[in-house]
């Protein structure tokens, strides 16, 4: 077994009895959740920093809720390079999020998300994927939630159209969140990428741990990449309003 994956499935063994108290909290704020949707006109505001790779990368994202089962987005990125030049805007992302099944829609109590978007416009000096001048994106996302756990897993493909740069990947991505009291959230993650660029392929694990203050949450993660044994750290602001 791949040892991202051992990684994993410790993770679950660890911080599952964590998840079995008994106050939650409000469960609609809880926005950290890979499972959360946003209710009927509520707005979502995101602001992000982290740093990793001698670069320092701001992004500031905000969601609407259309009604209970579609939501849109928005979010921009800036990356300041401490070692290179390339110091600018990524392309400015616009999305959706639309809820194919509630858990109360089937007797599975079973989630179901449709994923898509699209990337515009960027700075030249700045490539990668994520800073690419037009990408497009498409996904599923499966998953149960539970009073004190989430699980969730989502097949993502994305596709960058670019003269030099040009090229697509799938990412597969599980997850698992737990509610370890009333203020308190953890999350495991990992990311599995697969790109027609071998550069690009992936292999990330994610850790987050939250505090939930009413409506806003504080948001610390880690991030490493075993292929190239890289690691970043970040923090992320969600206000609901």
């Amino acid at each position: 077994m791949p040892k991202f994956f051992r990684a994993f499935i410790m993770s679950l063994v660890i911080l599952a009895p964590f998840a079995a108290r008994a106050d939650f909290g409000n469960l609609e704020a809880d926005t950290s959740d890979p499972l959360f949707i946003l209710r009927d006109d509520a707005i979502l505001s995101e602001s992000g920093i982290e740093y990793g790779h001698d670069i320092l990368r701001l992004s500031q994202a905000f969601r609407y809720g259309l009604n209970d089962r579609l939501s849109v987005n928005g979010r921009v990125h800036y990356q300041i390079d401490f070692v290179d030049t390339h110091d600018g805007f990524s392309s400015i992302d616009i999305g959706s999020v639309y809820r194919m099944a509630r858990a109360e829609d089937n007797n599975s109590r079973l989630i179901s998300d449709v994923l898509f978007g699209f990337k515009f416009g960027g700075s030249k000096h700045v490539r990668s994927p994520e800073f690419a001048d037009s990408s497009y994106y498409a996904g599923l996302r499966f998953g149960r939630k539970w009073a004190g756990v989430s699980l969730s897993a989502t097949l993502k493909s994305t596709w960058v159209f670019d003269d030099k740069h040009g090229l697509s990947y799938i990412d597969f991505i599980p997850e698992s969140y737990f509610r370890m009291d009333e203020n308190w959230r953890s999350g495991l993650g990992f990311t599995f990428r697969k790109s027609t660029n071998f550069d690009y392929d992936q292999e990330w694990l994610n850790l987050k741990l939250a505090c939930q203050i009413g409506f806003t949450q504080w948001i610390g993660h880690i991030d490493y990449e075993f292929e190239n044994e890289e690691a970043q750290v970040g923090l992320t602001v969600n206000v609901l309003f």
